[in-house]
């Protein structure tokens, strides 16, 4: 009997000790690594915001650590080898600077260092490397609290200043004027789509998806229909497909404008029917924004597009009176 109780007794200590080490977290600043829990031992590099920590052992105020220095991945199918490369640095950090998976409203803490850093991003003189800090914050709230009322939108938010940050370069290149998208750079859609895919019918998941149009636009339309056509279905099947998205009322309203452009368009192809088709489309469309959106900034520019069309007053082009 007692060989099966101290067997027992080791088996749950084992489990507790297995526990405490596979204890995730994250540093909620710039913390320093050393080789022992000594602040005057020998320094191993700084863990920035938001990386990824494996708790290995605690020593009163010291944690040892996996500090996993590495691009957020957590889904095999989003993962990309050159991407992820990064190095893994064991070392000692004091653990006030931690946030644990077991830390008491741990996620809000998160959120709130997540929110301030992108807060700090669009400050002129704002510290730097502000805007990659909050976006490894929101990645790793959603990580490291899955079931988080936050998770969703945290990862959202990761996912969308990633968005921004690659956008403006992508668009600067040459390629970006290219006619066929596929021609030019495109904007790297894994973060958006493991959003769609890990929160289905959420606010978060029509948000992501509607940037992803942002790789099917044209770079130039070179004055032909075929862009302006293409475009307008896409933001039409877009508002049909998410009815509830903040971003309907701008996908509608794209959609309306593009049709404006070939009334012009379709003018300089001889193409009369197509062009009065246009008219009527892009009027319905104007239409059902400035009623059914009225309180938005959509709505406004929707009654002004309609004052646009009611006045034959071009809107692309280079026409003047």
């Amino acid at each position: 009997m007692k060989t099966k109780i101290l067997a027992l007794l080791f088996v749950c200590l084992a489990a507790a000790t297995a526990f405490a080490q596979g204890e995730r977290g994250t540093a909620l600043r710039e913390t320093m690594l050393y080789i022992s829990p000594d602040p005057t031992s020998a320094k191993l590099l700084r863990a920035d915001r938001g990386h990824e920590l494996i708790i290995l052992e605690t020593s009163r105020d010291w944690l040892h650590v996996e500090a996993l220095l590495t691009q957020p991945k957590k889904d095999e199918e989003f993962e990309d080898d050159d991407e992820d490369e990064g190095k893994t640095v064991t070392g000692w950090l004091l653990g006030r600077n931690v946030v644990r998976s077991s830390t008491p409203n741990g996620d809000k803490i998160v959120f709130g260092e997540a929110v301030d850093s992108e807060d700090e991003a669009s400050r002129s003189h704002g510290r730097r490397g502000a805007a990659q800090d909050a976006m490894r914050l929101y990645y790793r709230l959603a990580d490291l609290f899955p079931t988080s009322s936050l998770a969703a939108e945290a990862m959202y938010r990761s996912a969308d200043i990633r968005w921004q940050l690659e956008k403006p370069e992508i668009m600067s290149r040459p390629s970006a004027k290219e006619q066929d998208s596929i021609l030019r750079g495109q904007m790297e859609e894994r973060w958006m789509k493991e959003v769609i895919k890990k929160f289905p019918g959420t606010k978060w998941a029509d948000l992501a998806a509607f940037h992803l149009i942002d790789n099917k636009l044209c770079g130039d339309w070179q004055g032909a229909s075929k862009c302006p056509v293409k475009e307008a279905a896409i933001y039409e099947k877009y508002a049909s497909d998410h009815p509830q998205s903040p971003d309907t009322p701008q996908a509608l309203y794209d959609a309306a404008w593009r049709w404006s452009a070939l009334i012009e368009i379709y003018k300089t192809e001889d193409q009369s029917k197509k062009s009065d088709e246009a008219q009527a489309k892009a009027t319905a469309l104007a239409q059902r924004v400035a009623t059914e959106f009225p309180q938005t900034d959509w709505g406004a520019r929707a009654l002004r597009l309609l004052y646009f069309l009611q006045q034959g007053i071009p809107t692309y082009g280079n026409s003047e009176d």
